[in-house]
């Protein structure tokens, strides 16, 4: 009997907490999921939204990409706390460097990754972590990456160029209705790089509240072209059920309706 997949189904998967060990010393936490029976056919690097506006690895996205891409479309997902970040996994040593610091985060994702011989590694961030991928992710080892309302915040034209320049394909996946990058201005912003889609998507928000399947069939149908979509919303199998309340004080909500300062600002405070 098809059961219905809610926000707080888990299906079957293999899923072991990690550690990842930064260039400067810093030990970060993490989780890996893989699917249960089979390879992985490519793997999701996930950097999550603003952690000082409760961004993390558990946010809600990234969350069921987790506890639903393994078995839904034999994807590994690797997600974990940038440092000085907190989750109900733990907290990820150091503190929160605006984007400068967290090079080494992103590289040592990487590494970890590729020593684990995951295949086919494309990055996938979310807001803040949009700015992550683009400023440190264009890695030889790194196939390419899906952007999800990226606000463009961080980087800057030097690293889109970086990208432009690598010719690896890049996707950016943005809410009608976002807070800081709509569709008609990410398609000029992101005309600096050729082969860069953007992809707008009607009646959406920054924090993708509502819209997280539409999210996922989209990533899923770059880096897993062979898979169905949209993927089911019914599993015919053991089920899980995770307690999504854990993540209820622990919201990006705050963050759509908060100015964030940029490089530029925090400069000049």
């Amino acid at each position: 009997m098809s059961t219905p997949i809610r926000a707080s189904s888990i299906l079957p998967g293999r899923r072991e907490d990690v550690e990842l060990h930064t260039a400067d010393g810093l030990t970060l936490v993490g989780e890996l999921a893989r699917p249960l029976e089979r390879e992985p056919v490519a793997t999701l690097v996930c950097l999550h939204p603003l952690p000082t506006h409760g961004g993390m690895m558990d946010s809600h996205v990234f969350r069921k990409a987790a506890w639903r891409l393994p078995a839904l479309a034999d994807l590994a997902v690797l997600r974990f706390n940038t440092r000085g970040t907190s989750s109900v996994r733990g907290t990820s040593e150091g503190a929160f460097d605006g984007a400068v610091g967290e090079r080494f985060d992103v590289a040592a994702a990487i590494e970890y990754a590729e020593f684990h011989e995951l295949p086919n590694i494309w990055l996938v961030g979310w807001s803040f972590g949009t700015d992550l991928a683009l400023k440190y992710g264009c890695d030889p080892a790194v196939t390419g990456a899906i952007l999800l309302s990226p606000p463009l915040r961080f980087s800057a034209p030097e690293d889109l160029a970086v990208w432009a320049e690598s010719g690896r394909p890049l996707t950016a996946v943005v809410p009608e209705f976002d807070d800081y990058l709509r569709p008609e201005e990410a398609r000029q912003r992101f005309a600096a790089i050729p082969q860069a889609e953007v992809v707008g998507v009607d009646g959406a928000k920054h924090l993708w509240v509502g819209d997280a399947e539409r999210v996922l069939d989209e990533i899923v149908r770059r880096v897993a072209p062979d898979v169905p979509l949209p993927l089911p919303t019914t599993w015919d199998g053991p089920m899980e059920t995770g307690d999504v309340s854990a993540y209820a004080d622990r919201t990006v909500a705050a963050f759509a309706d908060t100015p964030v300062p940029g490089p530029a600002q925090r400069r000049a405070e």
